[in-house]
């Protein structure tokens, strides 16, 4: 019988048990790495926004929100 594990599961199964120097270093090699590694990284994301109080999302998300408008897209290629 075959094990059917969504993507939440699989990444959450694959940095289980990890140090935290391990995760550092998992995020830091995501940061600008290929498109691959963004799944990942959106899954550390959703953990550490259930598990922060409002206050912090608020100061997040102003910060996300400066750092998008101040970004020089350029034309798409």
């Amino acid at each position: 019988m075959a094990i059917t594990m969504d993507l939440r599961q699989a990444i959450l199964h694959k940095i289980h048990g990890k140090s935290e120097g391990d995760l550092r270093s998992m995020i830091e090699g995501s940061i600008d790495a290929q498109e691959a590694a963004l799944p990942g990284l959106g899954v550390i994301f959703e953990m550490m926004w259930k598990n922060i109080d409002q206050t912090k999302q608020n100061a997040l998300i102003t910060m996300l929100h400066s750092k998008i408008e101040a970004t020089d897209l350029g034309p798409l290629k």
